[in-house]
């Protein structure tokens, strides 16, 4: 895909030997066709160079990395639109839990064929994302692939010097928060699958909102600069709470207690709860959520919901860091330990 070398001249057979161009090859022509008009930026240099070129500004640069597999993280009769702004948002959704704003982003991009009608609308959908996130694209690379098609992105983003937010913070005594809802992507999962969800989840508007959920995350960039305001930990939730929760309590050497019923959900996950249709473990292990999970001082909870709510973002408080070094516990509403048969979606 991007980054294409720049044409190169030949001596044509004639003795007053002009130049000519060699001909575009075919990755060459797919760049131009569809990735070019997205290179906005200077740095990106059209992409007609092997690199691009980040320009300093005094902030340090956040780099993260994701990839979506065909099969994996999302189905192969998926529309193309939803797999280009799913790949894009997943790397956004994390440099906002690192309190970065979105510099630009790199693509590499595995296919099968070059088929121009997935790939026009793919090419569109990023273009419209890039311009609403504020994350132009800077180049990457095309192959071909005999198996699952593959979207790769490296996404940049900057920083005030040291205020990075990292997993590694978190106290005892903070409290862990969360934004907007847990469980709809797994339910949306579910649904295009088929079983008992998909069977249960027979209202249209539900069903949409859901694998909607599924298909297109909402990364929370517009709480970077509130969480780096007043978060001491955090991370994005992309492989369950469950799991996600666990791995900043470790790094962070503390472990946690959350309430269940605390944890926020939308009415439809909600509906399905309360006609035991799933239970909360559903919820809370199965992933792709990509909301924001931090913790924080008791005294700052306030003012972070007063400016999460500004910024047009739902939180949550779901319960608090303890000392000790077990795995976080989840309970019900009499206190009770809700053991969970696992803790997150694993690759392997």
């Amino acid at each position: 895909m991007p980054c294409s070398t720049r044409s190169r001249a030949s001596s044509a057979p004639t003795s007053s030997r002009v130049a000519r161009e060699e001909p575009a090859s075919g990755e060459d022509s797919l760049i131009a066709r569809y990735f070019r008009p997205l290179a906005t930026e200077p740095g990106a240099f059209q992409l007609d160079d092997d690199a691009a070129a980040l320009k300093p500004d005094g902030n340090d640069v956040v780099v993260t990395t994701d990839a979506i597999v065909e099969g994996v993280h999302f189905l192969p009769d998926d529309p193309p639109d939803t797999v280009a702004r799913k790949a894009l948002r997943v790397n956004l959704s994390d440099l906002a839990a690192k309190g970065a704003v979105p510099a630009g982003f790199v693509l590499t991009l595995a296919l099968r064929k070059p088929d121009d009608a997935w790939l026009r609308p793919f090419a569109a959908a990023l273009g419209e994302d890039a311009v609403q996130f504020g994350c132009p694209l800077f180049g990457g690379d095309t192959v071909s692939t005999p198996g699952p098609l593959m979207v790769s992105v490296t996404a940049f983003g900057r920083v005030p010097p040291g205020r990075m937010v990292h997993r590694s913070g978190a106290k005892a005594g903070e409290r862990v928060m969360v934004t907007g809802t847990i469980g709809d992507a797994a339910l949306g999962l579910a649904i295009l699958g088929g079983g008992k969800v998909h069977a249960a989840a027979t209202d249209p508007a539900a069903r949409e909102m859901l694998v909607g959920r599924y298909r297109v995350p909402q990364p929370r960039v517009a709480l970077a600069e509130i969480v780096r305001d007043h978060a001491s930990a955090a991370m994005d939730v992309s492989d369950g709470l469950a799991g996600d929760l666990a791995k900043l309590c470790s790094v962070s050497g503390v472990s946690a207690v959350i309430e269940v019923d605390a944890i926020p959900l939308s009415d439809a996950a909600r509906d399905l709860v309360t006609r035991g249709v799933i239970g909360p473990e559903t919820l809370i292990t199965g992933g792709d959520d990509y909301e924001i999970l931090c913790t924080l001082p008791a005294e700052r909870v306030d003012a972070f919901a007063r400016a999460a709510k500004a910024a047009g973002v739902p939180v949550g408080s779901i319960g608090a860091i303890v000392a000790g070094n077990a795995a976080p516990r989840f309970t019900d509403k009499a206190g009770r330990e809700i053991a969970l048969g696992r803790l997150s979606y694993s690759h392997f």
